[in-house]
């Protein structure tokens, strides 16, 4: 069978999958269809309960709702994961830039991005950019170091070192069967962003939901151009080629009832952009003309039901399609220009039992087929095609001072190629093991701990490209040790909501894929060849103070220490240094003044310096930073409508700083943002 035939009928599963579970589920309540669907009836959680219900969890989990978001002055995902404690967003700048996730010095190829529950793929270069997701129908970010203790998520959840999970809004009636909210964002350096949001209720069963957005920047921002180490003299100049146009449209279908549940969403987005070169001393009339083009599309479903009362299965499909075109039209080549296409396709089906023993305790066990496959217009390319089949074996015990789990994953991957030699293919078994226990009755005080080995697979481009590429890699494999303590509590009306955490880790990984030289400088190769040691810190903190029936102040707070050493050669002048583009120090904050006139919101994310590049001298350095901005909005209710207004300064201090060095972030800007609810 034909690949791409292949891919066609495990779309059609999807389809198959979820419409008539959608159509045909019975008794579905209108105000149920709100709740999020991708979570299954399992074992019920412990929890203390007092005037809030509070959350446990025996592994670091950091949450932003839908509205933390709105306080948090953020266009994209990107620009809210900066608020999480042990997570560097490598920024190239403007809007338009990539932006990829590092989650405790591992690397974004260790960290996956799910989008409801099922995870995005990106075979080729293991990197999500996490720039592309907009958080105009986003209802929740979650981000789980490990893996969180939901036992009855898909395999391919667990074969990651840590998970992003991004969850759209699901449909809530309060009366009517139309339900939605249309917007439109202005802002400094060209942007404008319309973006609707409609639920309509089909039947008492069903709802569909339609979400479209366009995006539009000419990112023309200015910057300051330091000369000398010290800034001895400077130049006032404009970013160029930052542009960016965004399109993106969403469909889904949900259904549900009292055994079952199901949902489908179709997903489509299209990028032009251009890409910002890095600034050049004197010379910065020669900016870089590189474009690049994206599209991409899934469709993915979900199925789960309830058996017996004992017994819940669950299934997930999905389909991916990306599509890159890469055009420098300045190349110095025989061409005069450089050009390439990039197609990837990844067909996904996910098989999940639970089984509740006993009301505390739990097993479960779910298996995911996964057919990588990638595509390009280069000479002689590989055209790899990768199979993995990913099985985890679970089990979680709770009670009123103990939640433990643990699960076994199982992994084997085979590769083909349409030319050339294939990767070898290989089986391994990995471990997780977490606790959290609770010593004092009367005090919501937890102790946690956990434990994981995984690894994260070669990516195409380290195995197959050109004469880099080296199909002997082996994965590269991390050890991930934690203790933590967290603290909650309703204290009074007056203090109705404090949480505390702090978290010390340990990661060890080896076999670390790097770029090396082989014969000479010229020619180099990817290597099994790393070695990185990383000791950490995590802090998070929330406090809400009540000083009036109709007043609430909400504070927030994270700081990092990370300590991540190349520990790979003691004879080489990097030993020991901080790897590259890691802050030993950062941290965010943000505070909130709700009132019935105007709420109030102001927002930092700051770092400590960082090196770009292996050896910590001082001309490597890149300076830390500090960036503010603040906000204000009110919500205006017109006849049982709501007309709501947010007025936004990003950068209030105008900090001329840059995340990736030569590449400058944008400094004071204004955004301004009119919706209506309906």
């Amino acid at each position: 069978m034909k690949l791409h035939t292949l891919f066609f009928y495990l779309f059609l599963l999807v389809l198959c999958i979820t419409i008539p579970v959608s159509v045909y589920a019975e008794g579905v309540a209108v105000d149920t269809l709100h709740t999020d669907s991708a979570k299954v009836k399992q074992l019920d959680e412990v929890s203390i309960t007092a005037k809030n219900a509070l959350k446990v969890s025996s592994t670091p989990l950091q949450e932003l709702s839908q509205y933390r978001l709105k306080e948090l002055n953020s266009l994209q995902v990107s620009d809210a994961v900066k608020h999480f404690s042990g997570v560097v967003v490598k920024d190239y700048g403007g809007i338009g830039g990539l932006k990829t996730v590092s989650v405790r010095s591992l690397g974004a190829a260790h960290t996956a991005v799910a989008i409801d529950g099922i995870a995005m793929g990106n075979a080729q270069n293991g990197q999500i950019d996490i720039g592309k997701f907009s958080l105009d129908n986003v209802g929740v970010i979650s981000l789980a170091n490990g893996q969180n203790d939901d036992i009855f998520q898909p395999a391919r959840q667990v074969s990651a070192a840590s998970v992003l999970n991004i969850k759209t809004v699901f449909p809530k009636f309060s009366s009517g069967i139309v339900t939605g909210k249309v917007a439109v964002k202005g802002g400094s350096f060209g942007l404008i962003n319309p973006s609707a949001n409609i639920a309509v209720k089909l039947h008492e069963k069903l709802a569909l939901t339609c979400s479209g957005e366009y995006l539009f920047a000419n990112g023309r921002y200015p910057y300051i151009l330091e000369y000398g180490n010290a800034g001895d003299s400077t130049s006032k100049e404009l970013r160029q080629n930052t542009d960016v146009e965004n399109i993106r449209a969403e469909m889904a279908l949900y259904g549900r009832d009292s055994v079952q549940n199901g949902n489908f969403k179709a997903y489509f987005f299209q990028s032009k952009r251009g890409l910002p070169g890095a600034t050049i001393f004197y010379n910065t009339a020669n900016f870089s003309s590189q474009r690049i083009t994206d599209r991409d599309f899934f469709a993915q479903g979900h199925f789960e039901r309830q058996l017996i009362p004992q017994v819940t299965i669950q299934l997930n499909a999905k389909y991916q399609y990306s599509f890159t075109h890469y055009l420098d039209p300045v190349y110095l080549g025989s061409l005069g220009k450089e050009e390439n296409f990039y197609h990837q396709q990844e067909g996904y089906l996910n098989a999940g039992v639970l089984y509740n023993v006993l009301h505390c305790l739990s097993f479960s066990f779910n298996t995911d087929g996964i057919i990588s496959a990638l595509n390009a217009d280069l000479q002689d390319f590989a055209k790899p095609v990768r199979y993995q089949w990913l099985t985890s074996v679970s089990g979680k015990y709770v009670n009123s001072w103990l939640v433990a789990s643990a699960t076994a994953l199982f992994t084997l991957v085979d590769e083909k190629v349409q030319s050339g030699n294939a990767s070898k293919g290989y089986f391994r078994v990995n471990p997780f093991v977490s606790a959290t226990f609770k010593p004092f009755n009367k005090i919501n005080l937890r102790f946690r701990v956990f434990y994981k080995n995984i690894f994260r697979l070669p990516t195409f481009n380290d195995l197959y490209y050109g004469r880099v590429g080296n199909i002997n890699l082996k994965p590269e494999s991390t050890n991930q040790y934690n203790i933590g303590v967290t603290y909650q509590a309703y204290l009074a009306d007056f203090l109705p909501k404090v949480m505390l955490s702090c978290d010390v880790y340990h990661n060890s990984v080896k076999d670390k894929i790097v770029a090396y030289p082989t014969k000479n400088i010229y020619t180099w190769t990817m290597l099994n060849y790393g070695k990185v040691s990383i000791n950490g810190l995590d802090f998070s903190g929330e406090v809400a103070v009540k000083p009036h029936s109709k007043v609430m102040i909400l504070l927030g707070a994270s700081y990092t220490y990370n300590r991540a050493l190349n520990v790979t050669d003691p004879n080489s002048s990097d030993y020991k240094h901080q790897i590259p583009y890691t802050p030993r120090i950062s941290g965010s904050g943000r505070a909130s003044l709700q009132t019935p006139w105007v709420d109030i919101s102001y927002s930092l994310v700051w770092s400590g310096h960082r090196y770009a590049v292996n050896q910590n001298y001082a001309e490597n350095r890149v300076e830390g930073f500090f960036d503010h901005s603040i906000s204000a909005s009110h919500d205006f209710i017109i006849k049982r409508h709501l007309l709501g207004i947010n007025l936004e300064c990003l950068n209030i201090t105008n900090k001329n700083y840059a995340v990736v060095r030569y590449f400058p972030m944008p400094g004071r800007s204004w955004r301004a943002t009119v919706y209506w609810k309906f």
